[in-house]
């Protein structure tokens, strides 16, 4: 049994590491009027989603693709007084392995030494280990550089510095450095930055000498210098500044409408429920996640992929009937990339979370997660470990 779940779960997994598919979940919006940050959020609120949210790299790109001026412009980043551990490359920090507990003074970047982490000033000097992710490889690079030198440098030649985000990768990392007595930087820095629509994006592009922090009694935001000195790089500026800004709005994948936050109860209709009872079956009994997908498989189409709001409406309407307080879907999470897919292949584009949920994934190494789909409720998505026993949903339709 053991041997079969991890055969169906590695194929799962190279579909989706195989699909042709993009994540395009941001659409971005530069609007060419003078505001000051408070200002400029409340009209993206009213008008789009919000302002802008920079996930990655790639949305990076789009954001700098989207603005064809060379003017400064807001996006959504502002400071607060809350300090928060993150790692460069934005994958969530569910894994730690510090020497002593991190300290409140401003040491806020991490070091390896010794198989543990340590606190270091960003500003000192260090070796560093780059992650490049076309080849899924970590370089260690014996020249010194500050934490944020370290960075510029791992986003140039590689992908970014490297994360640390369970027992496998640490034990890597640790092989790879091989000498006790070097201090060897890692992707993870704590700043007191966030984003206006809450998202807990971890990617920052401040050019190395941000943010400086200058006099401001407004407090600090973020805006983007788009010249040929800065290159579109990041800088903290008082939030009382007028100037244009870009807002975010967010999209299905393959769709040009606004996601919603639509339930069962805003639609309600009678075609929604027979579509639902057409496309979808609720079977009542209790099975794991594997054992599930493999019912579904022989005895439907497959456990239901939820990569739409319209199939999302479906689920919730049969999972109404189930005698179980949540039903498994075909939401798988990865612990070697790191993502949540689709048993149809798709990387997860359309979320409907409950909070928190995305990244509890625990210890990977002793068991994988899945996800299920709350039965009462909202119907948020939920993370539970493979084994749990549940009512599940197949679909009956290719």
């Amino acid at each position: 049994m053991k041997k079969m779940a991890q055969t169906l779960y590695f194929s799962l997994l190279v579909i989706a590491l195989c699909s042709s598919s993009e994540c395009s979940q941001r659409r971005y919006h530069y609007i060419n009027i003078e505001k000051n940050w408070t200002e400029a959020q409340k009209y993206c609120r009213e008008n789009y989603t919000d302002l802008a949210t920079v996930n990655n790299i790639n949305d990076m790109n789009e954001l700098k693709n989207t603005v064809k001026n060379n003017q400064n412009f807001w996006i959504g980043l502002k400071n607060t007084d809350v300090y928060k551990w993150k790692w460069s490359l934005g994958d969530p920090v569910n894994y730690m392995k510090w020497k002593t507990k991190p300290s409140s003074v401003t040491n806020n970047c991490a070091v390896m030494r010794k198989a543990k982490w340590r606190q270091q000033d960003c500003n000192e000097t260090s070796q560093f280990i780059c992650y490049n992710e076309n080849n899924k490889s970590h370089i260690i690079y014996t020249s010194t550089k500050t934490w944020r030198e370290a960075q510029s440098f791992c986003r140039q030649y590689h992908t970014d510095l490297t994360s640390v985000r369970n027992q496998t990768d640490h034990q890597l990392i640790h092989n790879i450095i091989n000498d006790p007595q070097i201090s060897v930087w890692i992707g993870l820095f704590r700043d007191s930055w966030e984003w206006s629509d809450n998202t807990d994006s971890a990617f920052r592009y401040w050019r190395s000498s941000e943010p400086n922090y200058g006099p401001s009694p407004t407090g600090f935001c973020t805006e983007i210098i788009k010249n040929d000195e800065w290159k579109s790089q990041w800088n903290d500026a008082g939030c009382s500044k007028s100037q244009p800004f870009v807002c975010h709005d967010v999209i299905h994948k393959d769709s040009n409408s606004t996601m919603s936050e639509a339930t069962p109860a805003d639609n309600g209709t009678q075609e929604n429920v027979n579509e639902a009872d057409e496309k979808l079956i609720l079977i009542e009994e209790n099975l794991s996640w594997t054992e599930a997908v493999r019912y579904c498989r022989e005895n439907h189409v497959d456990l239901v992929s939820v990569d739409s709001e319209k199939i999302q409406l479906w689920a919730a309407e049969v999972a109404l009937e189930a005698s179980t307080d949540s039903v498994w879907l075909g939401l798988r999470h990865s612990c070697s990339v790191g993502i949540w897919f689709w048993v149809n292949g798709e990387i997860v584009c359309y979320q409907n979370w409950a909070p928190g949920n995305e990244t509890l994934v625990d210890d990977c190494e002793r068991e994988v997660r899945s996800g299920a789909v709350q039965s009462g409720g909202r119907h948020l998505w939920i993370s539970l470990p493979e084994s749990k026993q549940l009512n599940f949903i197949c679909s009956r339709y290719d």
